[in-house]
């Protein structure tokens, strides 16, 4: 190894130049404008203390303590005595001559230098040792160059340097020291750059701080400097607070010296926002370079921007988190049942804008008056009612929409009503009806094609999801999203919008009906039983689960069937059932306790239903026929609305493999899903810039999976945050202008008739409820399809979200459990233990025994 390194040598690496060296080197070799310059040599340095003895006279001072309680090397005395070593002798011939060719290269032998050390353990991803060796400015001259080669030599043995070793368990004799030697910048203004904030954690905004004449006075605190806080993408700034500068660093004779700003600069900001911008393009391209946060240092000469120094940020502060928080400025009625069955999770940016673009397809007036018709609250998905009851008024609907919400979203409390938005009749109708008569000729057209795309479409996606498996380099992704994967998703959405308006209100015209003729407990037990073979899809894996016990079907068909559908079907980072090896055991060794299977109630029920329709027919003969033509209109349609949603699952399957996939090609691994499917094509265009949004969005999304589930209606401006805090919050209700407690009482809609006495078990999972012992009553926040495998065991349910038509209800129903479902208490007011009484018909539930009375359940 030379004693001397250009300073863009290739071999400027880390063991021959430093740290400092080694960056500034890289940085040269990119094309960025750093300082002319050279390297003095780790080589040098040893060449140095070997050759004069003072190595060894080294070593001698590190093994003597420096005092009677002191360790070996640690004291003042040592680091003292070793500088001084560095001040006797002369330099070797060889090496003096070469220092003296490389800055007589420089210019005319008396070029102004900086001299900054560059120590072989200096700025490492874990460590940061900047500040602990000199730097010299505005030297100028061979002998004063030499010199300054030397005090930064010695500048390895202060005694700062010595404790910080020691406590970082390096080892003294590892260290060796390299000296850049570059151009000094006659800086008008300096400063240094974070290419994320290091307090706030933004990592989409780079931030730049700014003083008048060198650099020295920001870096050692000296002055408060100017701040301008960059947006990543858009170069622009965002934040600008501009300080009363005092002090500047300037050079002099002698080095450099600190004066006073003269009075007309002390308040002028420093820099303009287009050379913050131009700071910042270079901040993110050093950045890129290094694939990493940066703390750069930068000096303006003559309006020409220079990179001194660009080291690891080392010290960030945890990422601000990003608010997700549509109910912010509105006074709407929002709820998450029905909505919240489907997708129970907090969700990430990426499932939220799959999301977003599915409600778009299939909902119509997804926006009025400026408020969208669904929302993110807190990462938790929510219907807001008064866009949907604006609609269903202004179109006559609204007695109508009142019985279907309910059906669908539940019951109101007592004395809430449904807060209109101000929009007048006839806007709603010019905002609503082209958009309306175009989706309805929509409908109309792929209601002929449901049958024939739920016949492929289990094929099809499969197809698509081994081609995304497959696909070699980015470009091939990206060309698969924007040819078939993106028209294949809306298609299916499309079709699942189809599904859902064949039919029409049929099924709240057939429900009044039959409550109005024999009740609700018998409207139940009528409406039940629809499916091809009995039933409806929701029970379909439990069924074929049976079936798989049996020997009647094998673990691939199972699999292919409903290896896609799981209680986090549409959340695109968590994994399938199908994904998890041990799934399909671990669902037949819970079978195996059953005591009634699904057939045996099916069948009791289905004997229960006989009974209800002849106690139709004895009391009104003349409107069975009808009644029942009109049930299985209904039935027929709602196997339709099971199927196309199981394929709308299906395909979310299919958008996680994609997201998998870019992940891995891009590099970003699971990255991807803290953006959205706009960013995470951006990526895999080569484009990195959406992933500095990435720490806050991950922030975001854990602070809100630490809360408890958020109430099921919501009215007004809710905070996740201040709402989880309050000791007395209500876990069923927000309602901003009304601040009235909770009771303690448990109850919901009557979803299923019958009454049960049990011991409750209280679960948050799918995965919790696996312990649930047979006969015990599930208690819990919501369910879906993902639960069904569960209901063989239990003798009730009762949820905090739900309706008639929840998963629940409907799965309850089938099978002639009780249940109770939108109590919005449930989960707070029961503990597993307890011995409760559900009665399905009233909708009630009461505690008899609380646990530390009962023998609970292990």
């Amino acid at each position: 190894m030379g004693h001397v390194l250009s300073l863009d040598a290739a071999t400027a690496t880390l063991e021959t130049a430093g740290g400092k060296g080694a960056a500034l080197s890289e940085l040269a070799r990119a094309g960025l404008p750093v300082p002319g310059g050279f390297h003095v040599t780790t080589a040098a340095y040893r060449e140095f203390v070997t050759s004069t003895g003072v190595a060894d006279r080294i070593r001698a001072e590190l093994a003597a303590p420096s005092g009677p309680d002191s360790t070996p090397g640690t004291g003042t005395d040592a680091g003292a005595r070793i500088r001084a070593l560095f001040e006797e002798g002369p330099l070797p011939s060889a090496l003096e001559q070469a220092i003296s060719k490389a800055y007589a290269e420089l210019g005319d032998g008396a070029r102004t230098v900086a001299v900054r050390s560059s120590a072989t353990a200096e700025d490492l991803p874990d460590l940061s040792f900047a500040g602990q060796q000199d730097t010299y400015l505005n030297i100028r001259g061979q002998r004063a160059l030499l010199d300054a080669v030397r005090r930064c030599w010695a500048s390895l043995w202060t005694d700062r340097a010595l404790a910080y070793r020691a406590r970082a368990g390096i080892a003294h004799e590892d260290v060796s020291l390299a000296v850049v030697v570059q151009e000094l910048v006659a800086a008008d203004a300096a400063g240094v750059m974070f290419t994320v904030d290091p307090l706030g954690g933004r990592a989409d905004r780079l931030v730049v701080n700014a003083a008048w004449g060198l650099g020295e006075a920001v870096v050692s605190g000296l002055v408060t400097p100017d701040t301008l806080v960059v947006d990543r993408a858009t170069l622009a700034v965002v934040e600008e607070r501009i300080a009363a500068k005092e002090v500047m660093t300037v050079p002099t004779a002698d080095g450099t010296a600190e004066q006073p700003v003269p009075a007309d600069l002390r308040e002028a900001p420093v820099l303009t926002t287009a050379e913050a911008g131009e700071l910042a393009r270079l901040g993110l391209a050093i950045e890129e370079l290094y694939g990493e946060p940066r703390d750069v240092e930068w000096a303006r000469e003559d309006g020409t921007f220079r990179i001194l120094q660009a080291r690891p940020i080392t010290s960030v502060a945890a990422p601000r988190p990003e608010v997700w928080n549509d109910s912010t400025g509105t006074d709407s009625l929002w709820t998450s049942a029905n909505l919240g069955e489907a997708v129970p999770d907090v969700m990430t940016p990426a499932t939220w804008s799959f999301v977003k673009a599915f409600m778009g397809d299939v909902m119509v007036g997804a926006s009025l008056e400026g408020r969208p018709m669904y929302g993110n609250i807190g990462g938790r998905f929510y219907m807001n009612l008064s866009v949907t009851a604006t609609l269903a008024a202004a179109f006559g609907q609204g007695r109508k929409f009142a019985r279907a919400n309910e059906l669908v979203f539940g019951r109101l409390p007592d004395g809430m009503t449904i807060p209109l938005l101000p929009a007048s009749r006839l806007r709603v109708w010019r905002d609503t009806l082209g958009e309306a008569f175009a989706v309805m000729s929509r409908i109309r057209a792929n209601g002929k094609q449901l049958p024939a795309f739920l016949e492929e479409a289990p094929e099809r996606c499969e197809e698509l999801r081994a081609r995304v498996a497959s696909a070699s380099n980015t470009g091939d992704l990206s060309a698969l999203w924007e040819s078939e994967i993106a028209p294949y998703f809306r298609r299916c959405c499309h079709m699942l919008q189809a599904a859902t308006r064949q039919g029409g209100d049929t099924l709240v015209k057939v429900r009044g009906s039959l409550e109005s003729l024999v009740g609700e407990q018998d409207a139940d037990l009528m409406t039940t039983g629809l499916g091809d073979d009995g039933q409806l899809a929701s029970m379909g894996p439990l069924l074929a689960l049976e079936r798989l016990a049996r020997g009647e079907t094998d673990r691939d068909s199972y699999t292919r069937t409903y290896g896609h559908r799981g209680p986090h079907e549409f959340e695109v980072s968590l994994p399938r059932p199908a994904e998890d090896a041990e799934w399909i055991d671990r669902q037949l060794a819970a079978l195996g306790t059953v005591e009634e299977d699904a057939a045996l109630r099916l069948a009791r029920q289905a004997t229960a239903r006989a009974a209800a329709w002849d106690r139709l027919a004895a009391a009104h003969p003349r409107r069975v026929a009808g009644l029942r033509a009109e049930v299985d209109g209904w039935a027929a349609s709602a196997r339709l609305r099971e199927a196309a949603r199981t394929e709308v699952a299906r395909v979310f399957w299919l958008l996680r493999t994609f997201v998998l996939r870019a992940g891995e090609l891009s590099g970003a691994g699971d990255e991807l899903f803290f953006l959205s499917r706009e960013e995470i094509l951006t990526v895999l265009g080569g484009d990195r810039t959406p992933l500095a949004a990435v720490p806050a969005r991950r922030a975001a999304y854990e602070g809100y999976r630490a809360l408890p589930t958020y109430p099921t209606l919501i009215r007004g401006e809710f905070d996740p945050q201040t709402w989880a805090a309050d000791p007395n919050r209500r876990a069923d209700l927000f309602d901003a202008q009304d601040a009235t407690p909770a009771t303690d009482t448990v109850a919901g809609s009557p979803a299923s008739g019958g009454v049960v006495e049990g011991i409750a078990r209280v679960v948050a999972t799918v995965e919790e409820g696996e312990v649930i012992r047979p006969g015990e009553i599930l208690v819990t926040t919501v369910t879906n399809i993902g639960w069904t495998p569960l209901f063989t065991r239990i003798s009730a349910i009762v949820t905090d979200v739900g309706a008639n038509l929840s998963h629940a209800s409907i799965v309850a129903r089938e099978l002639g459990i009780p249940a109770v479902v939108g109590c919005g208490n449930a989960t707070t007011r029961i503990r597993t233990g307890d011995r409760i009484r559900v009665d399905g018909g009233r909708g009630t539930v009461d505690v008899l025994e609380p646990a530390d009375a009962t023998p609970g359940p292990a």
